[in-house]
């Protein structure tokens, strides 16, 4: 069997050069005799690797200079607790609330201080960003909380929360690289990379300077203060090195395509395809309100479980995998990340309507 088109949603699919470039270097990184991984993250080899991934990274996203670039593990899920134990001072904090991965993040606030839900969308089962331009922000939070697009429900912030003052804390692990991004509008922007970036494991945290800090919660662990990784450039103990230098070639990548706009574009025209198919189809419906659907994750529904069960299991049959939605919601799922190709999403959608006219007859 030869590759198959990955709609998975995570860990996700990679851009083919990427892999091959690995494969090329998998048992001597140029010339130095091994792979990336059996070197020691403290040789001059690897130092190159981790630091030429931060300035492209940096180049990419436009990074102002006095934010900080943390390469580290744990993946998003340990960044809930990173959050708070950080930024927390005055003990009080805004969460909004559009779905999991938000509800995750606001749960574990609520062991560090008091999160408030600032605004939610649970009454629609997630499925539209609320209006966030005049939330019940205080001056005594530390900071609004939100995750920009929402992998399990398909939803997307495309204007950012008026936080009134307050900073911004977003996970953005299934849109990180996307699309252009203006990091100054953030205190803090996080994203798991095994969606957009790399392999699972690693967890790039970009934070501005004055709030990489000594005064954390009192217990915070070591390891968890961002101030301990920045001293030490990611590298205060081993990290997550292969991935890391998979994220750096996938930057070269994304450089090399028309960078965050030519992704952005590439991204717009994919799913364009997709959601034309599902507003024009009989048996296939979106689940999102148009205005908030996101680029990245898309899912859609036929109204039958049990044909939601038979288009997946022909679909997989078919070279389609990973379009099971996720087990809390159902139905079907695509995630059209970078890597993505634009025939991936059209032979998608060539499937679903060949499926479509055959049980039309």
């Amino acid at each position: 069997m030869g590759r198959v088109w990955n709609f998975s949603a995570g860990p996700a699919v990679l851009p083919e050069e990427v892999l091959r470039e690995a494969a090329d270097e998998m048992m001597d990184y140029r010339g130095c005799g091994m792979s990336v991984m059996e070197m020691s993250h403290r040789s001059k080899v690897y130092d190159k690797i981790i630091k030429d991934a931060e300035s492209d990274l940096r180049a990419l996203m436009g990074i102002p200079g006095n934010y900080k670039v943390l390469f580290l593990q744990g993946g998003a899920s340990q960044q809930f607790a990173a959050v708070p134990m950080n930024l927390m001072k005055n003990r009080k904090a805004g969460y909004v609330i559009t779905g999991q991965w938000a509800k995750k993040a606001f749960s574990e606030a609520k062991m560090y201080g008091e999160a408030v839900q600032l605004a939610s969308s649970a009454d629609k089962t997630f499925s539209y960003i609320p209006d966030c331009s005049d939330l019940p922000v205080t001056d005594d939070m530390d900071y609004v909380y939100i995750c920009e697009n929402n992998t399990i429900y398909g939803t997307k912030f495309k204007t950012l929360p008026d936080t009134k003052g307050r900073d911004l804390v977003a996970d953005v692990s299934s849109c990180f690289l996307s699309e252009p991004v203006d990091v100054s509008k953030y205190g803090v922007i996080y994203g798991g990379v095994q969606k957009n970036v790399g392999p699972a494991g690693v967890v790039i945290t970009i934070v501005r300077e004055d709030l990489v800090r000594d005064d954390v919660l009192p217990g915070t662990p070591t390891m968890l203060k961002w101030k301990t990784q920045a001293d030490n450039g990611s590298l205060y103990n081993t990290p997550p090195c292969y991935g890391i230098y998979i994220c750096g070639k996938v930057f070269k990548w994304i450089a090399a395509n028309g960078g965050l706009e030519g992704m952005k574009k590439r991204n717009e025209e994919k799913a364009a395809i997709l959601y034309s198919f599902l507003d024009s189809s009989r048996m296939f419906k979106g689940t999102v309100e148009k205005k908030d659907r996101s680029l990245m994750n898309v899912p859609f529904v036929t109204g039958d479980e049990a044909l939601d069960a038979e288009f997946i299991a022909a679909a997989t049959a078919a070279g389609f995998v990973n379009l099971k939605g996720h087990r809390t919601v159902g139905g079907m799922r695509a995630s059209i990340y970078n890597a993505m190709p634009k025939e991936g999403v059209e032979a998608l959608v060539q499937f679903m309507d060949d499926f479509e006219k055959r049980k039309a007859k």
